[in-house]
């Protein structure tokens, strides 16, 4: 799990910015043992309401008590939270971030052939050295599409979460709130994404008579009819 947290929020009266103090972002120690808490709790809750499907060696742990002496090791040692500032600034941070969030599972460069033998790609082993890394493999296909579904989120499952400043029901406000409070000039759009936006959202067939956009509802060649008439679903021009 990555978060990416501000370094400060706006005050309670929503007056001001609170900043964090210099040097100092979060306390880890506190972090790590809320985390480990919290992880932990909500565990044992899901295997008390019997979502927790135990298989092979692990069966045992359906039953309530073994399952608590395996979580209980687990409330005493130290859980690592991760927490330092990135070294090439936040943006090299975001960057990263971006390449789990924004991609799919393997991207078209890495696949190589697709025949009667299955899918044949590349991939990386980090466990030799830098040039010796990429090797290639080939998966049946329906392998192949089985560990590419692994990747694909589970229904409810979202790959981003936005809270506080970003959340969904305040982010216009907060955002702003936040700009006025830093004197920070909220990001101009510029000529080409304006143009591109503009171009999206514009209409490409209008009707002559009435001016309303017009929708395509089947591509046919010429010489050929529709396979069946367009269905009456909304208003239709009197032209």
């Amino acid at each position: 799990m990555h978060c990416v947290v501000p370094g400060g929020g706006v005050s309670l009266d929503g007056e001001r910015w609170v900043a964090c103090r210099k040097g100092f972002f979060l306390p880890v120690r506190v972090l790590s043992r809320l985390f480990r808490r919290l992880f932990l709790e909500h565990l044992d809750a899901a295997h008390h309401d019997g979502r927790l499907q135990f298989f092979g060696e692990h069966q045992a742990l359906s039953e309530r008590g073994a399952f608590s002496g395996f979580l209980k090791p687990l409330r005493t040692i130290e859980w690592v939270v991760y927490a330092k500032p990135p070294f090439a600034g936040p943006q090299a941070v975001l960057e990263y971030l971006s390449r789990y969030t924004h991609r799919v599972a393997i991207a078209n460069s890495r696949l190589i052939a697709c025949d009667e033998r299955g899918v044949t790609f590349k991939w990386k082993d980090y466990r030799k050295p830098t040039r010796e890394r990429y090797q290639t493999m080939t998966l049946a296909t329906d392998e192949f599409i089985r560990r590419f579904l692994l990747h694909v989120q589970p229904h409810g499952f979202h790959r981003i979460r936005h809270y506080g400043l970003l959340a969904n029901q305040q982010r216009t406000h907060a955002l702003k709130k936040a700009r006025e409070l830093l004197n920070c000039e909220p990001p101009s759009v510029t000529t080409d994404e304006a143009h591109t936006a503009a171009h999206e959202h514009a209409p490409t067939f209008i009707c002559p008579a009435c001016g309303a956009p017009m929708i395509i509802i089947e591509h046919f060649e010429r010489g050929h009819a529709p396979r069946t008439p367009p269905s009456r679903a909304g208003p239709v021009c009197p032209a």
